[in-house]
């Protein structure tokens, strides 16, 4: 099997570190080329000592990653990723972003929550947004994918089965979730500093998320209209991992036994989704390091309402993981191939 040359641009990030640590393991891709414009000219290895031996490549400009590279991941900030999709589709590369801008259809939703606009709206109808368990055949031969958001894949994992069936009620969904602080990025921020995150816990965005009108756009598209939802991020002083507690009210006929078979189908035969037995309760800790989403179902049967927690790890399900899974399936790759990882006990 072809060896597939893979870069990243944005590499000195934790998604793109993330990236490069997970590519490096990956039975059939070779990193060839990272950039970075904090570091230009030095090697990954001096930013993250943990790559001495393992990737001492020097950090380069976007162009030396796209000539070097048949598969591009670009983990930047908004609004930075666009002109380089569109050397990487010119060129015939295949482009993973894992930043937000070709996450939403609606250029107007765009503008909202990123106060942005597309400067190429024809290289837009180009790219297919994939979560892979819900939207895998879009991926297979793409050129240009939006990876999603942690949060939007730790809430619409969590809810698709639900959704799909009919079996909540769709005006009804609160979504409140906890992410570690990688999840805000690598540059400085006050209320990411040690002394202000740790020993601390609180809301922050509330109802005013930018992850709000993706969550939105995907379960909309599983329930086959517009819907809306209450969402609320929580910063949780630790460092990796998002668990969301996801709360609709019940339709008439459904309960518990009920929910629980339809989640059991859903995911049968999902290699990194688990649907996790009566009385457990999904928990961060055990998929950390790991492409795994984890799910525990419960039942408030005195309001009527559905009780659904969604852990993944914000890094890997919700970053560079589902992107090598997206890598996979366009390249026509064994999906979990790299991404086999048992989480670490402690």
């Amino acid at each position: 099997m072809k060896t597939i040359k893979a870069g990243v641009i944005g590499a000195t990030g934790y998604a793109g570190l993330e990236l490069v640590r997970l590519l490096l393991a990956h039975p059939h891709a070779e990193v060839m080329a990272v950039s970075s414009v904090s570091y230009a000219g030095q090697a990954v290895s001096a930013v993250y000592p943990q790559l001495t031996g393992l990737c001492d490549l020097t950090l380069t400009d976007d162009g030396g990653v796209i000539d070097a590279c048949d598969v591009v991941f670009t983990s930047m900030p908004a609004g930075h990723a666009e002109p380089i999709a569109r050397r990487c589709f010119d060129a015939g590369k295949l482009m993973i972003d894992l930043g937000a801008d070709f996450r939403l259809e609606n250029e107007a939703d765009y503008r909202q929550w990123y106060g942005g606009q597309y400067a190429d709206p024809a290289l837009h109808k180009q790219a297919v947004y994939c979560i892979p368990e819900l939207h895998r055949a879009r991926a297979h031969g793409a050129k240009l994918i939006a990876n999603p958001g942690c949060y939007v894949t730790s809430a619409c994992l969590g809810l698709a089965p639900a959704v799909s069936s009919g079996a909540v009620d769709t005006t009804t969904i609160v979504i409140d979730a906890k992410s570690g602080a990688t999840g805000a990025g690598r540059s400085l921020a006050l209320n990411t500093h040690y002394a202000e995150c740790n020993e601390a816990f609180a809301p922050y965005k509330v109802a005013a998320h930018r992850h709000t009108p993706e969550i939105e756009q995907v379960l909309g598209g599983i329930a086959d209209a517009p819907l809306t939802v209450t969402f609320v991020p929580h910063l949780l002083p630790a460092n990796r991992g998002i668990v969301s507690t996801i709360y609709s009210s019940l339709a008439p006929g459904f309960d518990l036994a009920r929910v629980r078979a339809l989640y059991e189908d859903f995911y049968r035969n999902e290699a990194f989704v688990r649907v996790l037995p009566d009385g457990a309760v999904a928990n961060i800790k055990n998929i950390k390091y790991s492409n795994l989403c984890h799910i525990s179902l419960h039942a408030d049967t005195r309001t009527g309402r559905l009780i659904v927690v969604s852990a993944i790890d914000n890094m890997v399900k919700g970053a560079a993981g589902q992107a090598i899974q997206n890598m996979n399936i366009a390249c026509g790759l064994p999906e979990g191939a790299g991404l086999v990882l048992a989480p670490p006990a402690f």
